[in-house]
């Protein structure tokens, strides 16, 4: 278990999703100016699902919107070898007016996609995150649960087919199930787990949940109280139940140890 927890730096990838080298990130200017980011270096492999970890304020959301091309960085730099990146935030942000269907469809015609197409790939993802009744039901008609099924369906619809084929799919999301009770969180990680390993995508989760990040990720990098930067990486892939509560506590020391000297 120790050495699964060792920290160590994350080599050069041959291959890459997402590349961040250096970024720094101010909002602001003059003595108003608040530095979010204070030098990011990450790399996210094709296929590979990060968790960010860190204190609330600490540049994670920041961190997600500079790789979706949401924002650019002060300086430094910010390399994404995919299609358009899809982006899931806390809330579902459904269109009230649509179908769960129709919501999930929208980016498929965005990408110029035909109707017959576009019709089959939605009947695809409801089934896929286990919609298939629900295809006419208003987001008023859901639970919060299924609300968020809709949601990563239609993320799931941007990355995977509007993007070009060659290149890697890569999915952020940020606190997608921090809304939820316990129960319906607990079924949508395990669901998200699912979908990943059955499409293949990058996935960088956004997180200020240890046991979350160490259930999900195969990865856990550790963002400093701001300016945010990365302090520590874990390889948490393949634990066992033990192994995982071990990680838990040992991650969530160390994010101690981080607020601490922040606030110190």
């Amino acid at each position: 278990m120790a050495a699964t927890l060792e920290s160590s730096a994350v080599g050069p990838l041959t291959a890459h999703a997402a590349r961040l080298s250096g970024v720094h990130k101010t909002f602001g200017q003059g003595d108003r100016a608040v530095v979010a980011l204070g030098g990011v270096d990450l790399q996210v492999a094709p296929g590979e699902f990060v968790c960010l970890l860190g204190a609330s304020g600490c540049g994670k959301t920041t961190l997600l919107n500079l790789i979706a091309g949401l924002d650019r960085p002060t300086a430094g730099d910010v390399e994404v070898n995919s299609g358009r990146p899809a982006v899931m935030f806390q809330e579902a942000a459904l269109m009230p007016w649509l179908t769960a269907a129709a919501n999930i469809e929208l980016p498929l015609k965005l990408g110029g996609i035909g109707r017959a197409e576009r019709k089959a790939r939605t009947r695809e993802l409801l089934d896929l995150v286990r919609l298939g009744g629900a295809d006419k039901k208003r987001p008023h008609e859901l639970s919060g649960g299924m609300r968020q099924r809709v949601a990563l369906a239609r993320a799931l619809a941007s990355a995977l087919h509007t993007s070009d084929d060659s290149r890697p799919s890569l999915l952020l999301m940020d606190e997608p199930f921090s809304a939820l009770d316990a129960i319906t969180r607990d079924v949508l990680q395990g669901e998200l787990i699912r979908l990943w390993r059955a499409t293949g995508a990058a996935v960088v989760f956004v997180t200020h949940d240890v046991r979350e990040a160490v259930r999900l990720g195969e990865r856990v990098v550790l963002l400093s109280s701001r300016p945010g930067r990365v302090v520590q990486e874990w390889r948490v892939d393949g634990l066992s139940g033990a192994e995982e509560s071990q990680a838990v506590d040992v991650i969530n020391r160390r994010l101690r140890e981080v607020i601490s000297n922040h606030a110190a």
